[in-house]
């Protein structure tokens, strides 16, 4: 009984210490451990993009989507936007066939019109061969894609060269690929000597240089009608990224933050109604180990907050669902456990045994339920959209938490205080509903 006394108080020591950790890095505004919270809670925008892939081959439209979101990503955090959110799914249209998307959320930012103008200053870079083909008397050029985009561009600098007609110093861009853009590059220019490479910037000609020989390295000049100040701004933006494919906006919505508070409220409200009427009812049925599924329950929930505010979990309204919902399952846990327990005491054995052989005859039970909902949890998380992801994440994470809960700490907490002989008042403290055991 030593033994399970000393992990008893070390189990409530932590989740004393926990629960201080949980308190004060809420309570001060600049800690790096606040609650991280979804544009549902916190308010904002999002934008929701379509990526156009009709020229992006089906083997690469995955690497480009992935591009597509770290270069978003890259544009985003310039704004000095809190907690950015870039997400990408793929969803039905009703054609039938297979949207790429990109979800954007901008926590704090309720200025859609600002927010779109700012992601729209992203350009769209690639090369194209001009060809000529005849129609009757008149003749076509035609700019055919290379595959050579943005998404292969690792860097872009400002330069200076003498202008094709004044012979004055004009600005130019220079393009640097990274190691894939650079063989592609050589090979397109070493197959097309002669001919009329043009540079899109935003689906518009910048630029349409000859190719007069191959060019390895895996460098490129765009000496456009430029600016110095439009060159520099170009260069910019290159910078910063360009997009491997042409997004179009979809769809755009706010929420205020007046209606993330109430939702935040509602939550909290919510998940304290829930625990105060759980644990009532379990000291109130199971007495004494209602009091100990009680204590464990509330342990449970400050490990929970500690791991969504250290990993962090971006918490949204479907989140703190999944959270609550979880709480039913570390019940649910401690109710087999004390069932069993109780069927053994009927039987005439002594508590702390009737405790090891209750917790062993439950364990199959427990540990098949939270499996069964790990693997719903992580279904759901796998298929399902971002709203559906915040509630599986956090879900996931409260299943595996309780399992812990009723496992470990009801365990080691009853072992800690139950006597091995039943006399006196632990017949009462260790009956339930309105029976002696």
């Amino acid at each position: 009984m030593t033994r399970y006394r000393v992990f008893a108080i070390i189990a409530l020591v932590a989740g004393v210490l926990l629960a201080y950790f949980v308190w004060t890095t809420q309570a001060n505004p600049t800690s790096p451990y606040r609650f991280k919270l979804g544009l549902d809670l916190a308010g904002g925008t999002e934008l929701v993009y379509k990526a156009d892939m009709s020229q992006t081959p089906a083997s690469d439209r995955a690497d480009a989507l992935s591009a597509l979101q770290g270069v978003i990503e890259r544009r985003v955090n310039l704004f000095g936007v809190a907690e950015p959110l870039v997400q990408t799914e793929q969803a039905s249209a009703l054609s039938g066939t297979t949207e790429d998307r990109l979800i954007v959320d901008l926590p704090g930012v309720t200025d859609i019109k600002a927010a779109v103008a700012a992601l729209g200053q992203t350009p769209t870079l690639e090369f194209r061969l001009a060809t000529t083909t005849s129609v009757g008397t008149t003749t076509e050029v035609a700019y055919l894609p290379t595959g050579l985009t943005g998404r292969y561009l690792s860097s872009a600098t400002l330069g200076f060269g003498s202008g094709a007609t004044s012979g004055l110093s004009a600005p130019q861009v220079i393009l640097n690929f990274n190691s894939d853009g650079a063989k592609l590059f050589e090979k397109i220019t070493s197959e097309n000597v002669g001919q009329t490479l043009a540079i899109f910037l935003d689906g518009q000609p910048i630029s349409e240089p000859v190719i007069q020989e191959a060019i390895p390295g895996g460098q490129a000049t765009i000496t456009g009608h430029f600016t110095a100040t439009e060159a520099r701004d170009l260069v910019r933006n290159l910078n910063f990224g360009a997009l491997p494919v042409p997004i179009m906006l979809e769809s755009s919505s706010a929420v205020g933050p007046t209606l993330g508070a109430a939702a935040i409220s509602a939550g909290v409200i919510a998940g304290l109604i829930g625990f105060a009427i759980i644990a009532l009812f379990m000291i109130g049925w199971y007495r004494l180990p209602g009091v100990v599924a009680a204590v464990a329950l509330a342990e449970y929930l400050v490990f929970m907050l500690a791991v969504i505010k250290v990993i962090p979990v971006t918490l949204t309204a479907s989140g703190i669902a999944g959270l609550i919902i979880s709480v039913g399952m570390a019940v649910d846990a401690n109710v087999l456990i004390f069932e069993r327990t109780k069927e053994e005491l009927r039987e005439g054995k002594e508590p702390r045994e009737a405790v090891h052989i209750g917790f062993a005859r439950a364990w199959t039970a427990i540990r098949d339920g939270h499996l069964t909902m790990i693997i719903s949890g992580v279904i759901l998380f796998w298929l399902g959209t971002s709203i559906v992801q915040g509630f599986a994440l956090v879900f996931v994470l409260g299943v595996l938490a309780s399992f812990i809960s009723a496992v470990s700490l009801s365990r080691v907490f009853l072992l800690a205080i139950v006597p091995e002989k039943e006399r006196g008042a632990w017949k009462f403290l260790l009956s339930s509903g309105f029976r002696k055991h």
